[in-house]
């Protein structure tokens, strides 16, 4: 059993300008994603979503992880990242679930970026165009603001019913003018350790 991937599709856009200012060094958003049939769209209630699991997480995880590397040229390059997951309507959200929040899967995205922090991620149901949303976060400080950013595209003809769209997202560089702060000098103020 392997995944029938119908297409893979690229986002990239650059930002050179912010709020009217330009930025001292551009920033660059990716996500790579895979439009694929959904192994158990039409089929009764599926108890165990383990053997597909096991058979499509790695082969997805491999493929996209190569295939975001290649846009942004190396796994050091990239700073912030994250994963999402579209099922179609003929499917649950347990289906978009099930193959991006395992280890078959996005471990091969945190080793190729030498990641510390977990994989943000967004998974929903919907159907051709819905809007692929991926939440990124630094790779190696999941306090760091400036990389809180969205990867945000559209696939016209996907999800299909039976479809399943498997996505990464990562960003070479963080806000162009970020100035928030961090998660750390917030805590200092409150006091609070689970802000």
């Amino acid at each position: 059993m392997s995944p029938a991937i119908r297409k893979i599709v690229t986002h990239v856009e650059t930002t050179l300008i912010e709020g009217g200012k330009a930025a001292a060094r551009p920033l660059r958003l990716i996500g790579v994603a895979a439009v694929l049939d959904n192994p158990w769209a039409g089929k009764d209630f599926t108890e165990d979503l383990s053997p597909a699991i096991r058979a499509y997480a790695p082969v997805l995880g491999e493929l996209l992880t190569r295939e975001i590397l290649a846009v942004a040229g190396s796994g050091e390059a990239i700073e912030g990242y994250g994963k999402a997951a579209i099922c179609g309507t003929a499917g649950e959200i347990e289906h978009a679930s099930a193959l991006i929040h395992t280890l078959h899967f996005g471990n091969h995205y945190r080793r190729a970026v030498g990641a510390k922090t977990y994989l943000a991620f967004t998974n929903l149901r919907g159907g051709p165009n819905t809007s692929i949303m991926i939440p990124l976060m630094d790779k190696n400080d999941e306090g760091r603001r400036s990389h809180y950013l969205t990867v945000h595209f559209q696939i016209a003809d996907a999800p299909a019913p039976d479809e399943l769209v498997i996505a990464l997202g990562a960003s070479i560089g963080g806000r162009p003018h970020h100035r928030i702060g961090d998660r750390y000098q917030d805590l200092k103020e409150v006091g609070d350790l689970h802000g």
